[in-house]
């Protein structure tokens, strides 16, 4: 089959429940056993063949009984109700894995168990310099970032991660998770405080 040329730059704000860091960066196991994570991406620019992706954002929250490369992860996709009708398919499409790109080929393979997709509206808001951000989708949940502090101090911590070849962000910033909480989709849902979020601008493509 035919796949449909696409590229997409992007803000991007992932949360999950892993400590800071998150050892599944580095191959690792993830801090509790298992994986949950709740994501927001804005699209700055981008296309999925003739329509045009810029200014659009969605959502997700996953969950994996196990690390993430074992799979058996099951999702719910949130696409922002400004989206036209043309966008929301050209991301349904673009999300599948079937039209290429490593980020989604490896998603649609360890996240067999795929929940219809809720068209809701979202709010994004994320600042990378300042390791701030939030995002709340009608109806799914809602995840805030802010600084790590120093404990004795309060003194914003300032990290980075950095993948030359990483295939979901080269670099990206570290914060904490001051909140993870899902609670409109029970196959989903999860809460979770003062956990691991990183800030970063995706590229990705076919």
């Amino acid at each position: 089959m035919e796949t449909v040329n696409w590229k997409i730059k992007a803000d991007n704000l992932s949360t999950c429940n892993c400590d800071w860091g998150c050892p599944c960066q580095f191959n690792a196991r993830p801090t509790h056993g298992f994986c949950e994570a709740m994501v927001g991406i804005h699209i700055t620019e981008g296309f999925f063949g003739d329509v045009d992706l810029g200014g659009v954002t969605f959502s997700a929250a996953a969950k994996w009984p196990g690390a993430l490369h074992e799979g058996n992860g099951t999702i719910q996709l949130a696409i922002d109700a400004a989206a036209s009708q043309a966008q929301r398919e050209a991301l349904l499409a673009m999300a599948s894995g079937k039209n290429g790109g490593t980020f989604f080929e490896i998603m649609s393979a360890v996240c067999p168990n795929v929940l219809p997709p809720l068209i809701a509206p979202i709010y994004f808001a994320s600042d990378r310099s300042k390791r701030t951000g939030e995002v709340r989708v009608e109806g799914l949940g809602a995840a805030r970032v802010e600084p790590i502090r120093n404990p004795i101090t309060g003194e914003e911590h300032h990290a980075q991660i950095h993948l030359p070849n990483g295939f979901e962000f080269k670099s990206a910033e570290v914060a904490n998770a001051v909140s993870i909480d899902v609670t409109g989709s029970p196959a989903v849902n999860m809460n979770h405080s003062n956990c691991h979020a990183h800030l970063s601008t995706i590229e990705w493509g076919n």
